[in-house]
């Protein structure tokens, strides 16, 4: 893991949520995604998606 002394200020993230089905439509899950839209390598996408009610 690296770390930043600085963290970078004025930095803007985008995020997308997806709907995700497998198995010819048998099963489907939900995943988000995180990126900074002027990277191409600035991304991380998670299926684990819980809601915060979910986590308590």
């Amino acid at each position: 893991m690296t770390t930043s002394e600085s963290p970078d200020e004025g930095l803007e993230l985008a995020s997308r949520g997806y709907k995700i089905t497998v198995d010819e439509g048998r099963d489907s899950f939900f995943a988000i995604c995180i990126e900074e839209p002027e990277s191409e390598t600035a991304w991380i996408m998670s299926d684990t998606v819980k809601t915060l009610e979910e986590m308590r």
